[in-house]
């Protein structure tokens, strides 16, 4: 059953993989949530939503949304497969983080002690789901999409190198904004991944597997069969 959900081919599986996607990208915000309420640095990303928000006086979530749609667009100006769930990640997982920092749900670390257990449960809640995020099979986040994008142009360099240029571009500019940079954002940068694989391990999550739908494959299904199969019974 979820090999065939993850097909997406009919309109009730993009449905509910879209919902699956729009709950974990919620959940993914809480993660985000506790890095930053580790109060230790912010991620490399969250550094520059934070410094953007600090300069500009806007909420974190809407400077989130910004960047998101920023790269979402340049992601389409390089050719990339864009899916339904890249839009969704735009937009869920910064205002999820305003809708936490509204309600308080976490208070700010206020030692290093405290902020690193915090920062490592929030990766760790990041890191499981993106997998469930990922398994709707309905597209990337912007950012890995750019990673992506950026490696495939940039032959001569491995894609860990061009991750870590894209994460110091972000930071630094983050920085330059405001944004807080600490331990937390080394824990960020370099442990990320690593917890990421170590999820993925556990659930026997195979991301290479996965066969993103393009936003208009989905739409055809969504629509296009609809109008047909209605075209058909009105012949009738």
């Amino acid at each position: 059953m979820w090999s065939e959900l993850r097909k997406n081919a009919n309109a009730k599986s993009i449905a509910l993989n879209i919902l699956i996607a729009a709950f974990s990208l919620f959940v993914n915000g809480f993660g985000v949530y506790l890095t930053i309420q580790a109060n230790i640095g912010a991620g490399p990303w969250d550094v520059l939503g934070l410094g953007i928000s600090k300069t500009l006086g806007i909420l974190y979530g809407n400077a989130s949304v910004a960047v998101s749609v920023t790269i979402l667009v340049i992601d389409v100006l390089l050719k990339e497969p864009i899916g339904i769930a890249m839009f969704i990640d735009a937009v869920v997982v910064g205002k999820s983080v305003d809708l936490f920092n509204k309600l308080n749900v976490v208070p700010a670390c206020s030692s290093a002690l405290v902020g690193i257990p915090v920062m490592i449960a929030g990766l760790v809640v990041i890191a499981y789901t993106q997998f469930t995020y990922m398994a709707a099979s309905l597209g990337c986040g912007p950012r890995d999409t750019l990673l992506v994008g950026l490696a495939k142009r940039l032959k001569k360099l491995p894609i860990g190198a061009v991750s870590i240029g894209l994460l110091s571009t972000a930071t630094l500019i983050g920085w330059l904004l405001g944004g807080p940079v600490g331990i937390g954002t080394v824990i960020c940068a370099l442990g990320a991944g690593p917890i990421m694989q170590l999820a993925f391990r556990t659930v026997r999550f195979d991301a290479t597997g996965i066969v993103h739908q393009h936003l208009f494959e989905s739409f055809r299904v969504l629509f296009g069969k609809g109008r047909a199969d209605r075209t058909r019974r009105a012949k009738k």
